[in-house]
């Protein structure tokens, strides 16, 4: 589950002091339940629209805080965009994360898309070439880093003498690599050698093209295609009946509008429409969710835009939605 960190608007109407004691008890809530993992998101400023007002907490300042609050869950972040930091900074970030979590840290990575805050911070906003060229070179990076303890590398955007990264991260192997996104002649590419998850969206149609283009390079760099886990984000909304999903819906809008205003408050709801939407009663889910575990699903990370306000929902998916899948 994604814990609210105000990207999404999910903090609203909460006082910033109050923000960590919302966060930290929904990671605490998660980590006594049959959750596998926390995530938070990798963005500085509020989507549909950037808000000059509302909060986004820093996703790596979080991933330390949960490392130190939490002593079960797993701590991703999908995911994180490789050009906002130094690649090797990154990976001794990520290590030091590791090693204050017990070895539970997962590394979500891609490419980056959110053209306002790359510009806004001072990253410009190159094409989407140069940024999966960084990608690429910013995963051997890190992955060298975690399997050596040290990394070099002479790039084309990235160069790297002898960083020293130690302590290792307490994993074997290094933190496990999520390659989040489905370029087919890029993105998937680096999955199939360097992942052990994936993570992309669409339809049912489009989660199959995607698993068979994924197959497809694993066989020509000689990868384990069966060895990679296939996950999907999912925006959810559960309630007891049809009824009740309505209501939440309704409550959502209410909580949001005023700051998004009509336009964007469509387009934010718009999403809970999606083929990656969950929104339905518990058996919905459970059929949704068995579906593209047919094609191979078998991660699915939830979002519940309700979380900061109400956890009956976390509660209701918790009790009915995990057990029938298991």
């Amino acid at each position: 589950m994604f814990v609210p960190q105000g990207w999404r608007h999910d903090l609203v109407g909460i006082e910033p002091a109050a923000h960590w004691e919302t966060m930290r008890g929904l990671a605490e809530f998660a980590d006594a339940g049959p959750w596998e993992s926390i995530w938070v998101y990798d963005h500085f400023h509020t989507v549909p629209v950037a808000s000059e007002t509302e909060a986004t907490h820093e996703a790596w300042a979080l991933m330390s805080a949960y490392a130190a609050t939490t002593s079960r869950v797993r701590l991703g972040q999908m995911c994180t965009c490789m050009s906002y930091r130094n690649p090797a900074y990154l990976a001794k970030v990520a290590a030091t994360v590791d090693v204050i979590s017990g070895g539970r840290l997962e590394m979500g990575i891609g490419g980056g898309w959110y053209e306002h805050e790359w510009r806004a911070y001072g990253y410009g906003f190159p094409p989407v070439s140069e940024r999966l060229a960084r990608l690429r070179e910013g995963v051997k990076i890190m992955h060298q880093a975690w399997t050596t303890g040290s990394a070099t590398l002479d790039g084309e955007h990235y160069r790297v003498d002898g960083a020293i990264v130690r302590p290792l991260p307490l994993q074997e192997g290094g933190i496990p690599i999520w390659v989040a996104g489905a370029g087919e002649k890029v993105t998937l590419r680096i999955a199939a050698k360097y992942a052990s998850y994936t993570n992309f969206a669409g339809t049912l149609e489009e989660f199959a093209h995607k698993s068979d283009v994924l197959r497809g390079h694993c066989e020509a760099l000689g990868t384990d295609f069966d060895a990679i886990t296939r996950s999907s984000d999912f925006n959810t909304v559960i309630g007891e009946d049809a009824a009740d999903v309505a209501r939440r819906l309704e409550a959502i809008e209410a909580r949001i509008a005023p700051s998004l205003g009509p336009e964007k408050t469509a387009q934010y709801l718009a999403e809970f429409h999606s083929p990656n939407a969950a929104v339905g009663t518990p058996a919905q889910v459970v059929s949704k969710l068995a579906e593209r575990r047919e094609l191979g699903l078998s991660y699915a990370i939830h979002y519940f835009p309700e979380a900061a306000y109400d956890r009956s929902g976390l509660e209701l998916y918790a009790s009915e939605v995990i057990p029938a899948l298991q």
